[in-house]
């Protein structure tokens, strides 16, 4: 991937305790060697703690509380998976508002494994193709959503991937999504 590609782009992770390490940590590490500044943002204030396949994961520093962190300071949005993460982030409006205003933007946003159900939350499900965890297809599609099974699914401003194997397809899809962004802020 070439460096520099999202020099200059501030991407907000929005995670609770129990976010799936490796859907948060691959990413970031794609972006910020893309050039991007990515920001923890979290409901917790100073510390989230990660889930790490089958136990407890690191503990990484909250960049931004959420209730401090303003969308309009983000140029694009990151939704890593976990079952525990997105669980608490739908039943937190705060979180659901701050995801929402990416999409009411049309700032980009890219979302894997369970990271979808905070999509569902702000209606943004609704008329796109997704991928997502496959227990999450009947949501997604009760939400009217398009559920494919595919490894990484483009719709809009929205990626979607199935899991952590799936990061290798993610990354790009992400990275690409997100470089329009580049052109959009610059333009504005």
């Amino acid at each position: 991937m070439t460096t520099e590609t999202l020099k200059g782009l501030k991407i907000a992770i929005l995670v609770e305790d129990g976010f799936e390490q490796v859907e948060m940590v691959e990413p970031r590490k794609a972006l910020d060697e893309a050039g991007a500044e990515t920001r923890i943002v979290s409901p917790k204030n100073e510390q989230v703690r990660a889930w790490n396949f089958t136990e407890w994961g690191d503990e990484f520093p909250v960049d931004v509380a959420l209730d401090h962190a303003q969308p309009q300071d983000f140029d694009a949005l990151l939704l890593p998976g976990g079952v525990l993460n997105p669980d608490t982030l739908r039943t937190e409006p705060n979180a659901v508002a701050f995801a929402k205003a990416f999409f009411d933007d049309g700032k980009p946003v890219a979302s894997i494994c369970h990271g979808p159900w905070t999509i569902i939350e702000t209606g943004a499900a609704h008329g796109r193709r997704m991928t997502s965890w496959p227990s999450l297809k009947t949501d997604l599609t009760n939400a009217g959503a398009d559920w494919v099974d595919q490894a990484v699914v483009v719709d809009q401003n929205l990626v979607t991937s199935r899991n952590p194997d799936d990061i290798p397809a993610f990354n790009p899809g992400m990275i690409e999504l997100f470089s329009n962004a580049c052109g959009r802020r610059d333009a504005a």
